[in-house]
C-alpha cells in the first residue's frame, strides 16, 4: 500500500460512497430498517447525552489542551459502540486511533474521525462552548450548542448512535469497519502520515473499498447532503515587521512619521494583494491552481441534481450572504464550492484595535491564511 497523507486518505470517500451504495445482502430493507428506526427513537436521549459528554471534553491541539483525555474518551465511545478493537496510535505529536469492527461481512469500509476541535473565544458564544447546553432556537427547535457540535463530534456521534441502534435491534451492520482517527486535524494534520503509515494501519486500510467521513451538511429546510470528498488545506501566518523587513519602525511610533517611514502594515496588505485577483475571489499565486482538474460529466450531473434538490435561499440564509462571487448562479456556486482552490484570510491584525483611535504607525502586522486545494490531475510521478 502506498504512503498516505490525510488528503489522499480522504479522497477515498467517493469510491467508498459508490462501493457501499448497493443494498446490503442479508437485510430485508423495510423490516430491518423499521426495527432500527424504533431503536433510534428509543435511544434518542442517550445519544444526546453521549454527544454532550464528548463536547464537554475540550481537545484543542493548538493549545495542547485536553487532547490526551479526548483521545481516551473517543476510544471509550468507539468500544461502547461495538468496535472490538480500538487502540491508541502513537506519533511525534498527538496520538491517533485505530479501531476495527468485524461484522463478518464480505466488504469493509474505512472511516475517518477527528477528536480535536478549534480554539474558542467565549465572547463569541451565546451559550458557554463547553457546557453543551440544550437550547431552544427559533425556527430550529431544541439544539445542542457547544464547540464540536458541528465540527466534528456531532456528525461522528450520529454515526455512533446508528451503530448503537443497529446493535440494539439485534442486527449486524452490512460491512466491516476500519476507523482511523487523529487529534491534530485543526492544526493541519502534521502527523497523520505517521498514523496511516504504520504497518498495522496500512494492513487494515488495504481491506477497505472506500472511506467515509461523517460530515455536518443539513440545511435549514432539513435536507441532508453527503459529501463525496474534501479539499486539502494549508494554514499559515504572514508577518511584516520593521525589524525583520529592515524598513519601517522597530516599535510603534507616532503616525505623523508615515511621511518619512515605511509602514509594515501597508507592506503586508500589498503582499496579500498579490495572492488573489483584484476582487479577492480567485487565486493569483503562480501555479497554485493550474493542476486543479475540471469536474467530470458525472460530477457535474451530481452537482446539478444537488442544485435542483437544495434551496438556494436557505443556503444563503444559513451563511448570512446575499450574493455569490462573480454573481454566480446556484449551480455555478455549488460547482465552485466543490472544485475550485481558494486563498482565504482568516484573520488580519496590526496596530491598535481598541475603542476610538490611536495615532500610531504600527511596527508589525500579521495575517492568518488558509489555502484550500481542490482535486488535482497529478500523475503517479507528479
Amino acid at each position: 500500500m502506498r504512503n498516505l497523507n490525510r488528503r489522499t486518505f480522504i479522497k477515498g470517500t467517493a469510491a467508498g460512497a459508490v462501493a457501499l451504495s448497493c443494498s446490503p445482502r442479508g437485510w430485508s430493507a423495510k423490516t430491518d430498517l423499521d426495527s432500527v428506526r424504533t431503536e433510534i427513537e428509543k435511544r434518542h436521549d442517550e445519544a444526546v447525552r453521549r454527544l454532550q459528554e464528548w463536547i464537554r471534553q475540550p481537545s484543542i491541539a493548538a493549545e495542547n489542551r485536553g487532547v490526551t483525555e479526548g483521545c481516551d474518551l473517543t476510544i471509550r465511545l468507539l468500544r461502547e459502540a461495538g468496535f472490538d478493537h480500538a487502540t491508541r496510535v502513537p506519533t511525534d505529536g498527538q496520538p491517533g486511533i485505530l479501531a476495527m469492527l468485524d461484522a463478518g461481512a464480505p466488504r469493509t469500509a474505512g472511516l475517518y474521525f477527528m477528536y480535536d476541535v478549534k480554539q474558542v473565544d467565549p465572547a463569541e458564544w451565546s451559550s458557554p462552548p463547553w457546557e453543551a447546553a440544550l437550547v431552544n432556537k427559533p425556527g430550529l427547535g431544541k439544539v445542542v450548542i457547544g464547540r464540536g457540535s458541528v465540527n466534528q463530534k456531532g456528525p461522528q456521534a450520529v454515526l455512533l448512535a446508528a451503530l448503537h441502534a443497529i446493535r440494539g435491534a439485534s442486527r449486524k451492520i452490512p460491512v466491516n469497519l476500519v476507523l482511523v482517527a487523529e487529534g491534530e486535524e485543526e492544526i493541519g494534520s502534521p502527523h497523520f502520515p505517521q498514523i496511516v503509515g504504520r504497518p498495522e494501519v496500512q494492513a487494515a486500510l488495504s481491506r477497505c473499498g472506500g472511506i467515509f467521513m461523517p460530515a455536518a451538511s443539513q440545511g435549514l429546510d432539513g435536507i441532508v447532503t453527503i459529501n463525496l470528498g474534501a479539499k486539502g488545506i494549508v494554514e499559515l501566518e504572514l508577518t511584516a515587521s520593521g525589524e525583520l523587513w529592515g524598513r519601517g519602525p522597530r516599535k510603534d511610533i507616532h503616525s505623523s512619521n508615515k511621511a518619512r517611514v515605511d509602514s509594515p502594515a501597508w507592506h503586508l496588505i500589498q503582499a496579500l494583494n498579490t495572492l488573489v485577483s483584484p476582487d479577492g475571489n480567485d487565486p493569483a499565486i503562480e501555479g497554485f491552481a493550474d493542476k486543479a482538474r475540471a469536474l467530470s460529466a458525472a460530477e457535474k450531473a451530481m452537482v446539478e441534481e444537488g442544485a435542483r434538490r437544495m434551496d438556494e435561499g436557505q443556503a444563503k440564509k444559513l451563511l448570512g450572504v446575499d450574493h455569490w462571487v462573480h454573481e454566480a448562479g446556484w449551480t455555478e456556486a455549488l460547482e465552485r464550492l466543490v472544485s475550485r482552490p481558494t486563498v482565504n484570510i482568516e484573520g488580519l491584525v496590526g496596530g491598535y484595535t481598541g475603542p476610538g483611535g490611536k495615532t500610531i504607525l504600527p511596527h508589525k502586522a500579521s495575517a492568518k491564511l488558509d489555502l484550500r486545494l481542490a482535486a488535482m490531475g497529478i500523475s503517479r510521478r507528479g
